[in-house]
């Protein structure tokens, strides 16, 4: 397959500040325009004290799953400056970005991962979590979330704990570079990785921008926040990454350059 060429375009990147490296990079490799916008900003959570507690019971637990790349970081420092990870504890993850910062942190792959759908719906339909009676396992989350995976695992007999180990919030960005982005023609192609993410971006352009960004092309990383883009009335294509990552980002929008020019 030749190599993405997005000669001319203006790719929005919406990612967390210090996660937009690797997406920027790979748009100037291509040949694109990287223009930062984050509309997701990561902190510590509330309670810490309360996470620390939880995150010292698991030798309680069967399982223990990380739902993104922040539950991997964040959850990881408050386990290391416990008593580390208990031995024969099963780890798992929803996706593929967070089973790279996994090894990248302990140098091993998680014991389960989707093959292919790198989202809950992938990770709950593995053999390994069809029967689940008398397990324990402990989710590491952000804020808020899908209830999904907990309320399924404890519908086939798991016992299931969330622990908050990190906080998404919108974070205080000027507006005003985005209206400045817009007026210039600058932007050529949106890209939000999360729904959470998509909602911000609007609050964050307000009703005077919103009406141009539903007419610019969209790539995101599910079929969910795909849904939900048509939902608030994004018209002009919506393109879903295949592999859900960076690459995979790149790829789509690779693609739909090509076909429009």
């Amino acid at each position: 397959m030749p190599a993405p060429d997005l000669r001319g375009l203006g790719v929005l990147v919406t990612r967390p500040a210090h996660q937009a490296e690797g997406l920027c990079n790979l748009i100037v490799e291509a040949g694109g325009r990287a223009i930062r916008f984050p509309v997701l900003a990561i902190t510590p959570p509330n309670d810490e004290a309360a996470a620390r507690a939880s995150v010292a019971r698991l030798a309680d637990y069967d399982l223990l799953v990380f739902v993104s790349p922040n539950a991997v970081q964040y959850g990881l420092d408050l386990i290391e400056a416990q008593s580390g990870l208990p031995a024969g504890l099963t780890l798992a993850v929803v996706g593929a970005g967070s089973a790279r910062a996994l090894y990248a942190r302990l140098g091993r792959e998680p014991d389960l991962q989707p093959p292919d759908r790198y989202e809950t719906e992938g990770l709950l339909a593995m053999p390994e979590l069809q029967t689940m009676a008398g397990k324990r396992v402990l989710i590491l989350r952000g804020n808020g979330g899908r209830a999904l995976l907990g309320q399924s695992l404890r519908e086939r007999g798991a016992t299931v704990d969330y622990v908050e180990v990190y906080r998404r919030e919108c974070p205080r960005v000027d507006a005003d570079l985005l209206s400045g982005y817009l007026q210039a023609d600058e932007v050529d192609m949106l890209t939000v990785t999360s729904s959470e993410g998509l909602h911000n971006l609007l609050t964050l352009a307000g009703a005077e921008n919103t009406a141009r960004l539903q007419q610019l092309p969209l790539a995101v990383v599910s079929e969910r926040t795909a849904a939900l883009a048509r939902e608030l009335g994004f018209t002009a294509p919506i393109l879903t990454a295949a592999p859900a990552s960076d690459a995979g980002l790149i790829e789509a929008i690779g693609c739909w350059a090509g076909e429009y020019r």
